[in-house]
This record gives C-alpha cells, sequence and structure tokens, in this order.
C-alpha cells in the first residue's frame, strides 16, 4: 500500500510539518519520581510505537507515582475509509422549528424525564441539557415551549425512573453517566433499558444515554435508541427527539 500522506483517504498526524507524524501523550506510571521514572516513560513510548519520543513533561504524584507528558513520531497511517462513526442522518432545527414541529406532530407537548442512574452524583451533564441555562449558548430543553421536562438529577434508581417514566407518560427518556469504573455506565445503561422492555415493551419510550464515555455506536449494546457522547448540545438533543417521533409516526422528513 502506497503511503501518500497528501491523498483524502490517508492521513497522518500534523505536528510542526505535514504528515510528520507526530503526537502527544500523557500517563502515569506507579514510579519514584526521577532520571529512572523518565526513562521507563521513554521505553513505553517507544513500546507504543513513538520514535523518537521525548519526555516533555514528568510531575510527582505522592511518593510511588509519576506523571508523564510524552512527544514523539508515529509512523502509522489513518485509512479513512475504515472509520466507523455514527453521523448525524437529521438536520438540526433551531428552538422555533422544534416547537412549530412538535405541535403539528403530537398537539401536546413533548414529555421527556432525565436523569443520572445508579450511584451517579455528576449531574452537570444532564443539566447542561435539560436545565433551561442549557451549554455552549444553546438553551436547554426546558426553554422549548413544546416540550415538558422533568428532571429526576442525581442517583435516581432504575425502578423509579421506570416509574416516573410511566406516570408522566413519557415520550422520551435521558440518562447521563459520567462514572465509568468497572464500566458501570455500561451496566446501568443496560439494566436501565431491559427494565423498560420489561415493564412496557413495544410502548416503551425512546431511550437515550448520553456521557463522555459512551460510544455511539454502542446503542445497539446498551440497547437504547440514541447513544450521544462528549460536546453534545441541548439542540442536537431536541432535534434528534424530532426525528425519531417523526420516523415513529411514519412521517417523511
Amino acid at each position: 500500500m502506497s503511503e501518500d500522506v497528501t491523498t483524502s483517504r490517508y492521513v497522518r498526524p500534523y505536528g510542526d510539518t505535514t504528515g510528520d507524524g507526530m503526537v502527544q501523550t500523557s500517563f502515569t506510571l506507579p514510579i519514584p519520581f526521577g532520571p529512572k521514572a523518565d526513562g521507563a516513560a521513554q521505553q513505553l513510548a517507544n513500546k507504543m510505537g513513538l520514535d523518537p519520543a521525548m519526555v516533555v513533561h514528568s510531575n510527582p504524584i505522592g511518593d510511588n507515582f509519576t506523571f508523564f507528558v510524552v512527544y514523539g513520531s508515529v509512523k502509522h497511517l489513518v485509512d479513512l475509509d475504515e472509520v466507523k462513526v455514527v453521523e448525524r442522518e437529521y438536520p438540526l432545527l433551531s428552538p422555533a422549528e422544534v416547537n412549530t414541529t412538535l405541535k403539528k406532530l403530537l398537539r401536546r407537548k413533548l414529555v421527556v424525564v432525565g436523569g443520572c442512574i445508579g450511584t451517579d452524583a455528576h449531574t452537570v451533564g444532564i443539566d447542561a441539557i435539560l436545565n433551561i441555562k442549557g451549554f455552549a449558548g444553546e438553551k436547554g430543553l426546558e426553554y422549548y415551549r413544546e416540550l415538558k421536562v422533568v428532571n429526576l438529577g442525581a442517583q435516581v434508581s432504575v425502578p423509579e425512573l421506570v416509574r416516573s417514566a410511566r406516570a408522566e407518560k413519557a415520550d422520551a427518556v435521558l440518562v447521563s453517566q459520567v462514572v465509568t469504573q468497572r464500566d458501570a455506565h455500561i451496566l446501568n445503561t443496560q439494566e436501565m433499558s431491559a427494565a423498560f422492555r420489561e415493564a412496557m415493551g413495544d410502548r416503551r419510550p425512546l431511550l437515550v444515554a448520553g456521557g463522555p464515555r459512551f460510544d455511539p455506536l454502542m446503542a445497539g449494546e446498551l440497547g437504547v435508541d440514541r447513544v450521544f457522547s462528549r460536546g453534545t448540545t441541548p439542540g442536537e438533543v431536541a432535534s434528534y427527539l424530532v426525528h425519531a417521533i417523526k420516523e415513529k409516526k411514519g412521517v417523511a422528513a
């Protein structure tokens, strides 16, 4: 295979000059701070494929750990034809467009129930999407006239979430997961989706999961309709809900 980095299909990291392959990475080793720690970091970087590798920063973390930043060149190419991602298949709508479309589709407010499930107490993400103050210059879903938002907050049990969704006759349930130790975000979300299938079957609401460590390709594995990862804005979520409701009702985009 030719390594022509000038083609649009194959790309290599860019640092100081085109195609130089320069990357920066950081990690921690359980080694006391000092020259030997720097040498260990450089050895690891070489084994990771960085050659030459330079330890540009090291800092002690307690007595027996050291944090490193390493800079170096990689020889690998990225084949863009092999990249698999979830691309947005629906248009981004303004709040006014969301409101107008939902009013025509439902003739009532679309009900959204959200919260952080399990022991997760990190509400920054779900609040950024639901609260009126929003995120990244966009108003949250509470701002939308044709949405009724019920934010359950943090540490919501799965049974409580299901009960609330049934009581509110939710059209969509949004769950946020930040804690990832021992794959807690995956297990909690799978438990949640299974509970909704058992309790409501085909009449379950749309299930949407979000969090910085989720891969949007995981929707099938998690048993949800959509996964949003870091950087998602309220407008993206609102536009997706309109798209999903249209699909559910068999309305052309």
